[in-house]
């Protein structure tokens, strides 16, 4: 088993259970797949199916405290993939990202993907923006905002959800947009039309 993780650029089975002495947390180090020059903060939590790869002189950073749920591959072929603290990345259903040669994934405190969706191509997904769905995204700007947990629904990154596929979408602070298909032909909508006060 170890020399087929070698083969692929994964570290040993000892050298993923060795993560946990850097703080690192792991709690089936068995199923996680990462390249040895993955950059990872103290108290990242790494589930089982996790796959974390650089490939073609690329380059992963995952800042502190984020948890990375089943399913979830994210992949720098060549491009930058840099993740915040805090960031939830892939529960109900994984997700998947892919950084390829000159291309650029920023992923900021805070941010929450899920639902199976995926990045591709070049991705700015502010601090405190949402993903919720099977989404793939390709050059989109999600913007800066709290996080879902902030009390005013139009302080919050941008949001967007459903599913089907959006290039070149930008989501201003406070915004969301739904879509069953294609995003670039829906309609931008502030939080608080999804969830009103009172």
């Amino acid at each position: 088993m170890d020399e087929a993780r070698k083969r692929l650029g994964f570290l040993s089975q000892d050298g993923t259970i060795a993560l946990a002495r850097h703080g690192a947390l792991l709690p089936d180090p068995s199923s996680v797949l990462i390249s040895a020059d993955v950059r990872l903060a103290e108290d990242v939590v790494l589930w089982p199916n996790v796959i974390l790869q650089i490939s073609e002189g690329g380059s992963l950073t995952i800042a502190r405290g984020t948890n990375l749920f089943p399913g979830t591959r994210i992949v720098a072929a060549g491009g930058s993939v840099t993740i915040g603290a805090g960031t939830e990345i892939g529960e109900e259903g994984g997700f998947t990202i892919r950084a390829g040669a000159g291309e650029t994934i920023g992923i900021g405190d805070g941010a929450r993907l899920l639902g199976g969706g995926s990045l591709t191509l070049s991705n700015r997904i502010g601090r405190g923006a949402q993903i919720l769905g099977p989404i793939r995204c390709q050059n989109c700007r999600l913007s800066d905002g709290g996080t879902y947990r902030d009390p005013e629904p139009d302080e919050r990154g941008g949001v967007l959800k459903g599913s089907g596929i959006a290039r070149g979408i930008e989501v201003p602070q406070g915004h969301v947009i739904q879509a069953f298909g294609l995003f670039g032909e829906a309609v931008t909508r502030r939080q608080s039309y999804f969830h009103p006060k009172g």
